[in-house]
This record gives structure tokens, sequence and C-alpha cells, in this order.
């Protein structure tokens, strides 16, 4: 079949573009150079970048730079891309060489080509709008591409906040309905001493907010951009006008604050920021990793392990094993936050490979941090719907293994000492006679004594908390 074909022009020669393509000859050849991952940039990264363009339009057009029917045609193009329109048209790997160069041209020909069609015109006719001269005015890829980054980071990470606050919130109320419940705490995977099963929990709830502050706080770094810092942050080509109106113009757009850094050729140089996101996103990948961790061996068994709590069943845990249900929701918090530690890895030799006035490995570190900051609020919404709102603890289970311990005797060593109270735990390892039963036995201790100081509350109530609460 013959396909309809236009020529195309540019620096390295002409190429024939389909007749209806909506993009032109620098993003064909991008296509054809980079096949690399199979997946096209993020529908928000699109999105944001058509977002500058339709600000840059604005300011272009207010300070005389842009004639107004070309200007109209451009933002025009634009809403229609923000609704929606022409996604087919987007069609650069997400990796690419060129810092972004390609992601930013297929943008600007797509806005083109449209823009050229609503003024009447036919698709790569670029003396009625230009990709470069028109759609790119004012602009560089190197500050386009770095803002249009950090608003996707912003953009994605209010979903994934919320669930993580969504999760903290399910972790206060395991913490309350579990206040009451005496469990053996573990150190090293051994009997330590007791603690309550909702002090764990309040715990948990504790970490997850503390990597709410890191989040926040990170991505507190991606309002601060290099929009109109230009190829290397001297705003080379960039009247005063378009600096002073770009961010305030932006910001109306996409309805949360962009403002200009304070040092563009420092935020055109350099990717730490992004670098902090990873971080922040990294560490709450370990905490998060870990929890999903103690939730599988707490709940492992169900008869011969700890099986202290009981996970919701959510399906089949064996082709071949009849009745095994397996722990999968803690599991793919666990494969997820490996995902995010690899991505971390990258992202961070990613930043520090840039030279001089720019990075190139934008397009990596985006497609790193984009899928880490997704997946971990489809791991995170999963958990929380899936796992820990039906947690239920196996009380039994838990005085059971508390009165089996030989941890308790760690109360009786201020009252009787340390080697007394040695020989009394290896004793009652060596026969099995609890060890309660051994210092009533011999007389150590009488019942009344033993239940004030084994009594629950006592042994699992920080001491700190007891004197504030006595002098309240």
């Amino acid at each position: 079949m013959n396909e309809n074909l236009r020529t195309e022009r540019d620096s390295i020669g002409t190429l024939a573009v389909p007749e209806d393509a909506y993009y032109g000859v620098q993003s064909l050849r991008a296509y054809r150079n980079f096949r690399i991952t199979g997946q096209g940039l993020h529908p928000f990264l699109i999105q944001n970048i058509v977002r500058i363009k339709k600000a840059a339009a604005i300011v272009n057009e207010k300070i005389g730079r842009l004639d107004p029917q070309k200007a109209q045609a451009i933002l025009a193009a634009c809403d229609e891309i923000l609704n929606g329109a022409y996604a087919d048209a987007f069609i650069v790997d997400a990796v690419q060489g060129g810092a972004g160069t390609s992601a930013n041209m297929n943008v600007n020909e797509v806005i083109a080509n449209r823009a050229i069609e609503i003024l009447g015109g036919r698709k790569g006719d670029y003396s009625v709008v230009h990709p470069n001269d028109h759609v790119n005015l004012a602009q560089s890829t190197n500050d386009v591409i770095p803002t249009a980054g950090k608003m996707t980071v912003i953009d994605l990470m209010q979903p994934l906040l919320l669930s993580i606050h969504m999760l903290a919130l399910s972790f206060d109320g395991k913490a309350k309905e579990f206040d009451d419940i005496v469990k053996m705490g573990r150190t090293q995977l051994q009997d330590a001493v007791p603690v309550r099963l909702g002090q764990e929990f309040a715990a948990y709830a504790a970490v997850v907010r503390r990597d709410i502050g890191r989040i926040e706080a990170a991505e507190r770094e991606m309002h601060a951009v290099n929009l109109g810092g230009s190829a290397i942050g001297t705003s080379i080509n960039v009247p005063p006008e378009y600096l002073e109106n770009i961010t305030r113009v932006l910001s109306g757009i996409c309805g949360y604050e962009i403002r200009m850094a304070e040092n563009l050729i420092d935020a055109t140089q350099n990717l730490d920021g992004f670098v902090a996101v990873s971080s922040a996103l990294k560490t709450c990948a370990v905490n998060l990793s870990k929890i999903a961790n103690d939730l599988r061996l707490l709940s492992s068994g169900p008869r011969a392990g700890i099986g202290e709590l009981v996970l919701p069943a959510k399906q089949n845990g064996s082709s071949i094993m009849p009745g095994k249900v397996n722990p999968v929701i803690p599991e793919v918090v666990n494969q997820v936050a490996f995902l995010v530690i690899g991505h971390d890895a990258t992202i961070t030799a990613a930043a520090e490979a840039g030279q001089l006035e720019l990075n190139a490995f934008e397009p990596v570190i985006f497609y790193q941090l984009f899928e880490s900051i997704s997946s971990m609020t489809a791991a995170v919404d999963t958990f929380v719907e899936n796992c820990v709102i039906g947690i239920r603890a196996d009380k039994a289970r838990c005085a059971a293994n508390v009165e089996a311990s030989t941890g308790i005797v760690t109360a009786m060593a201020p009252y009787i000492g340390y080697q007394r109270a040695a020989d009394i735990a290896k004793e009652s390892l060596k026969t099995n006679v609890p060890v309660r039963e051994i210092l009533s036995r011999d007389g150590i201790m009488s019942e009344e004594e033993l239940s004030h100081i084994l009594d629950a509350r006592a042994m699992t109530e920080p001491r700190h908390l007891d004197a504030m609460k006595q002098t309240r």
C-alpha cells in the first residue's frame, strides 16, 4: 500500500513524513533512532510541555513578539492536546539522547502542524507556523524539559501523598484496635520483651508520617524552575518582559505555584532536586518494605510459624498445595520497594554524570522517577485496601507466646539481679517450665508481686510516658 508522504527538511537533510502526520521530521528521526523502551513519553510530561508552550504563546503575544493570529492558533492547538487530542502523534521513546530535545520537538511539531491547519494551511508548511521560530519562541529544550519534568513530579506526587496519608491513618486505626493485646517483642528474631501489638502498629504509623514529611520537603523543591534560562541559564534570546511574566502565567495554567529559580545557571546544570525526590521515595520504600517483612513474619504459619497476625486471604497461594494462602499483598509491596531502590541508583548515577552547563540524562531520570512514584502509589493503595484494613490479631496465640517465652524474665532483673534472672531463663528453656511457675515454685516472688511486675501495661508502657502522665 502506497502511503502519501510529504517531504520535510532539517539541518540533517530531508526526510519523507506521512502526509497526515502531526509530527514532523525531527520527531520521525528520533522515533527511528531511539527504539529503547517501547514506552512513549509519560502523558503528564506531554501535558506539561504543552502547558509551557501555551504559557509561552500567551506571554510572547502579550509582549508583541508573536503575531496574534499565530498565537491564537497555537493556543487553540494546545487546548486541543490538553483535552486529549492527537495522543498518537507523540511518537518518541521515553529514553532518548539529546537531553530531551526529541521530546520538546515532538511537541513543537504537533502544535505547529495543528496550528497550521487551524489557519487554513497544510501540515508541513512551516512558513505559516514554525515549530522552532513560533512554538518554541524564547525557549530552549534545556529550560522546557526540566520544568516539565518538575511539574510532572508535582502532578504525580499528589496522589502518592494522599495514599500514604491513608496508610498512616489505617495504621492508626489498627494501633487503637490492638492496644490491649500483649505479644512478645523480638530482636534479631529472638524473644526479647513484651510489647503491645497496638504499639507496633503505632510505630508503623509514625515512620510512615516521617516519610510523608521527607517527600513533601523534596516535592517543594520541584516548584523552583529554570524556565526562562534558555540554553544554559543565561537567558540568551529571552526578552526581560518574558522573564517577568512566564512563571506567573504558567502557574495560572497549571493551578499551583511555579517560581523562577534564584540562579538559572545552577538550575540548568544541576538535577539534585530530582535526586532528593528519589531519595525520599527510596527511604519510604525501605520503610514500607520493612513493614511488609514484619507482616509476613508475624502472619507466618499459620500453624507452624509465628501466627500472631492473620492477613486477609486474597487468592490461592499454590497450584499444588491445597488451601495454602500466601501474603501476596506485602510481597508486592516488597517488590515495588526493590524497584524504587533500583531506580534511585539509576537516578543518582544519571544526575552525577552531568557535565558543565547541562545534564544530558534527564530522559532516563524522568522515566525511572515517574515509574517510582506511580508504582509506589499503586502499591500503597493495594496495601491499604487489600491488607492493612483487614488485618486481624490472634489474641490467644499472642498470649500463649508471651506465657511460653523467657522474655518476661527481663522484667524481673531489677528485683532479683541479672545473673539469677539469666539462670531462671536457662532453666525454663531446658525444662519447658514457664518462668512465672519457676519464680512461684521456688518462692522467689509471691503471686501478688509477680502480678504487679508482669502487669501488661507496666511492662509495655514506656516509663517516661508514665512520668509525664503523673506530672499532668
